[in-house]
């Protein structure tokens, strides 16, 4: 598999590193400075009293790359722009960048969040709840699917951070429901899927109307060039944290394939994995909505317990069944790319792409589900003829070796 690219492998690696190496070249180098500093532990940093409190009692105890390296500069006020995978503790690192620099005397948003989907911003919301518990924070996430009236009146009666999609928060700042005035703080997660999904003319308008001096992070598990093309637009001397591709590794993530030969095949390779799936909880990734349907009904047919969400869910089926599989009454999911960023569960120990991704880069997303904050886990992927290409690009991308699922799955978990 490792040697040559299979003919017209889609993704080109020399071609991706090379069209970065321009942007920060060029006039990159004044554009970007890089931050070397690394904090051993949260006691290192510097932070309120108050603010440790919650994260010790969130469970963290050493802070991750990301956030030995992510945190300081962001208290400092500085722009920031910082890639690392997903499930490293990137939510961590803004949220408590945020919540030491909050006045708590001023009950007015003074800081703004924008996340691609709903479940990732409802995820936010939470984290920076949990980590400013002891500082009284008043978060609220502004998302669509929701009633508006209901975002007026929380707002009306006042907050400390708003997180959101940008359609809602655009809105609500159209409507003056959402004062910029206060606003010193604009975080843009996950900014890659923010501009491939479209919102990139959504996002300049929002940030027109915030004041200008505004402190901007932009955090991302891949930072395509057109990310990084859109930071110049709005920040000064940024500061780049960067976890390179070839760092990218998935440690803790044991990654296997099977051989399924053709796409009929695959029902009954799940059908047979399905009793280790139940041990642990487990998330299953497919590339269409209809799919989800599809899978969903033919497992059911077989007496499989399993719950499924897709975007033409409407949010609240959506929240009810994450509810149901974050409690564990249910323990396999399936689902689509769309809605890998939101699903932060801890205890998912197993992923199964039963198709792979279409991008290498979602492969990240969707496998770093599991194992998160360096726990175990095991991701398998289900190869049919057409996929050795799409394996190869994604083995060359992350710099990994994805080898045959053994026959012993069940003690890996």
């Amino acid at each position: 598999m490792a040697g040559l690219a299979p003919e017209g492998s889609q993704f080109d690696a020399r071609q991706y590193d090379s069209k970065m190496n321009d942007l920060l070249t060029a006039d990159g180098q004044d554009f970007f400075t890089s931050y070397d500093e690394v904090y051993d532990s949260f006691d290192a940093m510097g932070l309120q009293e108050n603010l440790l409190r919650g994260i010790y009692a969130y469970g963290f105890e050493k802070p991750s790359a990301i956030q030995q390296r992510g945190i300081v500069p962001f208290c400092k006020g500085l722009d920031v722009i910082q890639q690392a995978q997903s499930g490293t503790g990137k939510t961590a690192t803004f949220c408590s960048g945020i919540l030491q620099q909050l006045d708590y005397g001023l009950v007015e948003c003074q800081a703004l969040v924008l996340a691609p989907t709903r479940e990732l911003a409802q995820q936010i919301e939470k984290v920076m709840r949990a980590l400013g518990d002891y500082l009284g924070v008043k978060v609220h996430a502004c998302v669509g699917g929701t009633i508006v009236r209901e975002d007026q009146r929380i707002l009306s009666s006042g907050v400390h951070v708003v997180v959101g999609t940008p359609g809602r928060v655009f809105d609500l700042l159209q409507r003056q429901s959402l004062r910029p005035d206060y606003i010193k703080m604009f975080v843009l997660d996950e900014a890659d899927e923010m501009l491939s999904r479209g919102f990139k003319d959504q996002i300049y308008d929002i940030f027109q109307l915030l004041p200008s001096k505004v402190q901007v992070g932009v955090f991302s598990a891949t930072m395509p060039p057109e990310a990084l093309e859109i930071t110049r637009k709005f920040m000064n001397k940024p500061v780049r944290i960067l976890v390179k591709r070839d760092e990218l590794t998935l440690e803790g993530i044991k990654q296997f394939y099977v051989n399924v030969d053709k796409e009929e095949w695959k029902l009954e390779t799940l059908c047979d994995l399905y009793e280790t799936l139940a041990i642990t909880q487990s998330v299953i990734f497919v590339n269409t909505r209809r799919k989800v349907d599809w899978l969903t009904d033919k497992m059911r047919s077989r007496d499989h317990t399993v719950s499924a969400t897709h975007g033409d869910m409407d949010q609240n089926t959506r929240d009810i069944i994450m509810r149901e599989f974050r409690s564990g009454s249910s323990r396999v999911l399936i689902t689509t790319d769309l809605l890998a960023r939101g699903i932060d569960v801890q205890q998912v120990s197993l992923v199964i792409n039963y198709d792979l991704p279409t991008q290498p880069e979602n492969y990240l997303h969707r496998i770093g589900r599991s194992g998160r904050f360096g726990r175990k886990g095991v991701a398998i992927n289900f190869v049919t003829k057409d996929d050795d290409r799409m394996l190869f690009d994604i083995q060359k991308f992350y710099n990994v070796v994805v080898e045959e699922l053994p026959s012993n799955v069940a003690d890996l978990l």
